[in-house]
């Protein structure tokens, strides 16, 4: 085994002579395109410190992520996503030349081998095996190369293992929250003609006035879930910390940012995600504070004009009216502007279309092309079936199931009560909330969420009793 001295003679060796090969491709690019240049050195730099100053960066990527999304329509999540596969690939390679260890886990060699079996969707699209012909390749590659972008997030997390520890990284991840919250409270606070252009808000077409935020994720439902998970981690911190007031006031507030995404899954999703994370310690403390939290959240939806009108839209579906079948809700959905009759049309719609290439589907992300809405599914198993066919579907919830499965081991691996273990029981709560979710949202098109999940997945499976004292931040 190397020492640290002789590994980082080696790292910086092998980085010094990528220099000379990417100065050689600079000078090249000099003469014939200055801009390109001065991306390559931007690239190069980034490199570098990415090298130097590893536990850094990575926690400097992971905070900065949840600030991209309002820049979408300039493509900088997907060069964001890009450039965090290429400096993951690239750290690993270097790792591997110097003998340096590589961390991985179980988990991980799972998630590769599911991203791995996506890409056969891919391959199936070119070689005219499925219904659509090359015209949406273009689709397919990038939610394959997304998919793969979460495999390169656990990787790059897993190399921070015993170099930094879990509660202090986890600790890092909050200061995420500062650019979504603050333009969030903008949204709430501010008239719409004050908000910057990219804080893209929905607005009522009769008042003007702003209806639902979204912080800087661009929708309100991907808006939700990302505050549900953080809603987690600050009811897990407040089970942590000596001082638990500002963990209190952090999740009122988020409770309240919350409430103003209204977004009716969302209270589903958090109701599961309460239950669960009671059953472990079932008392009757807890169980107050988590009704006094789900009613706080109800009542606030509940108070609004927009949340009335959206908890009474129920009446007129299938689901509260023994009166109205399924066909007439199609029907009705063409016009009443009822999102959940919406989406049974759009459900039985992906279905019929399924029904045609019921074993392979039709590729990842055509789903939005199966229908006459030219939408996405609202529902990630519908979107699944229609996508992959039974194989998809299979493949899809066994992942799903193997997360939990992997989430269930760590807490029966981990001392009771300990952070490891709560942190796991979140997670599981998050997770099997998530599940409810996903019957009626593209909770799978979240990425921002699941940027963070995978984080805070491979974080949990570390080896807590070996982690180091971080040095310096």
């Amino acid at each position: 085994m190397l020492t640290n001295q002789s590994s980082s003679f080696l790292m910086s060796f092998w980085v010094g002579l990528a220099g000379v090969g990417v100065g050689i491709v600079a000078g090249f690019l000099a003469g014939a395109e200055p801009l390109y240049l001065g991306l390559a050195v931007g690239a190069i730099a980034i490199a570098f410190y990415f090298f130097a100053k590893f536990e850094q960066a990575v926690i400097g990527l992971l905070i900065i992520r949840s600030a991209l999304d309002p820049f979408s329509d300039q493509q900088v999540p997907a060069a964001f996503a890009i450039a965090l596969d290429l400096l993951t690939l690239l750290y690993v390679v270097v790792a591997l030349l110097i003998g340096q260890r590589v961390h991985t886990d179980k988990f991980w060699w799972l998630f590769a081998a599911w991203v791995a079996l996506q890409g056969f969707w891919v391959i199936l699209i070119p070689l005219q095996e499925l219904q659509f012909d090359d015209a949406v390749l273009l689709d397919s590659i990038r939610e394959w190369v997304r998919l793969f972008s979460w495999l390169m997030v656990y990787l790059l997390v897993m190399q921070l293992k015993d170099r930094l520890q879990p509660q202090k990284m986890i600790s890092a991840l909050f200061f995420a929250l500062i650019i979504p919250l603050t333009a969030a409270l903008m949204q709430i606070f501010l008239p719409v003609s004050l908000l910057p252009t990219i804080l893209q808000v929905t607005v009522d077409p009769i008042s003007g006035e702003i209806s639902r935020i979204n912080g800087t994720l661009g929708l309100s439902n991907t808006f939700a879930t990302f505050l549900l998970l953080f809603i987690g981690l600050a009811w897990w911190q407040l089970g942590q910390s000596q001082k638990r007031w500002p963990w209190l006031v952090l999740l009122g507030l988020l409770a309240f940012i919350y409430v103003g995404t209204k977004a009716l899954f969302s209270l589903m999703m958090l109701g599961v995600f309460i239950l669960v994370l009671m059953l472990p310690r079932l008392n009757l403390i807890n169980l107050i504070c988590g009704v006094l939290l789900f009613a706080l959240v109800i009542g606030l939806f509940a108070s609004t004009e927009f949340g009335q009108q959206r908890l009474g839209s129920l009446v007129q579906t299938p689901l509260l009216n023994p009166d109205m079948d399924i066909s007439r809700a199609i029907l009705l959905a063409q016009g009443d502007h009822n999102s959940f009759n919406w989406r049974l049309s759009q459900w039985t719609y992906l279905l019929k279309a399924w029904e045609q290439y019921p074993i392979f589907g039709y590729g990842l992300s055509t789903s939005r092309y199966l229908t006459i809405y030219n939408n996405y599914a609202h529902n990630d198993y519908v979107r699944a079936i229609a996508e992959g066919g039974v194989i998809g579907i299979l493949a899809f919830l066994a992942f799903l199931g193997t997360q939990a499965t992997h989430l269930i081991r760590l807490i029966r691996h981990t001392p009771p009560n300990s952070a490891q273990n709560k942190l796991c029981w979140v997670l599981l709560a998050l997770l099997l909330s998530m599940f409810v979710g996903m019957i009626t949202e593209n909770i799978w098109t979240h990425t921002t969420f699941f940027f963070y999940w995978w984080t805070l997945l491979a974080i949990a499976g570390w080896n807590w009793n070996q982690s180091r004292e971080l040095n310096a931040l």
